[in-house]
């Protein structure tokens, strides 16, 4: 999914105003088309970011047309005083990569508790059933996995926060969250596939079919954007 908004925002530049069909080598846009397939992360974010760009450009272009310059000699100062691409992408990366690292931490800081809270209505609904000992310990591994994998997501958010922002985040920490992202998704999906086959719930069916629903809605969420998270996480930053 992330790779064909990717593609779709090199083509597009995400519905921003493009140039003119006998335009179709101009300086700016051939700029910004480089920039948007470059660089990967959450798609507001980045649509955001590139039409910034875009639009710095195409005012610094104004601003030399004003001054004399032929349009096609100040759209080419203007994308030299922006800089390169390879200037560029690195610093613009990193700034989409905390936004993808915030995006998944808050999916698992959100979820997660969520899904502990289904166990634990299955958990309270078995209790008549003298819930299988292996399912039991199973699931109380399993939460306390998907328990620490929010603490991490939850440190995460404020690590990238605005109370932070003049601090610099750890280069390892998007890798962080995208595997506890990924253990968490795990975790939810393997404790709640314990509970309803370990467990001697056949009249609790219902209870046990919604909370398998919500997992894998959750699991699914979480899981595309940890791998979305693991993406940035690879790339160069400065």
């Amino acid at each position: 999914m992330n790779d064909m908004n990717d593609v779709n925002d090199a083509k597009g530049f995400n519905g921003m105003t493009t140039a003119p069909d006998d335009t179709v080598a101009d300086p700016v846009a051939d700029h910004v088309a480089t920039l948007s397939a470059a660089l990967h992360g959450p798609v507001r974010a980045k649509s955001r970011m590139i039409q910034e760009i875009w639009d710095g450009l195409t005012d610094t272009v104004e601003a030399h047309t004003r001054d004399g310059l032929p349009h096609d000699e100040a759209a080419r100062l203007a994308v030299r005083e922006f800089g390169t691409p390879e200037e560029l992408v690195p610093s613009c990366q990193r700034e989409l990569t905390i936004a993808q690292t915030r995006r998944t931490a808050l999916s698992v800081t959100l979820t997660v508790p969520f899904l502990i809270a289904c166990w634990h209505l299955i958990w309270s609904a078995g209790q008549g059933w003298q819930l299988h000992h292996t399912a039991q310990l199973l699931a109380v591994q399993l939460a306390a996995v998907a328990a620490v994998a929010t603490l991490l997501a939850a440190a995460a958010l404020a690590a990238t926060g605005a109370l932070a922002r003049g601090l610099r985040t750890p280069e390892r920490l998007p890798l962080a969250v995208a595997w506890a992202g990924t253990t968490a998704g795990v975790a939810m999906v393997v404790a709640t596939l314990a509970l309803a086959v370990l467990s001697p719930l056949a009249t609790n069916w219902p209870l046990v079919t919604l909370a398998a629903m919500v997992t894998a809605l959750s699991h699914g969420m979480v899981a595309s954007s940890a791998r979305a998270c693991r993406r940035c996480a690879r790339l160069p930053v400065t």
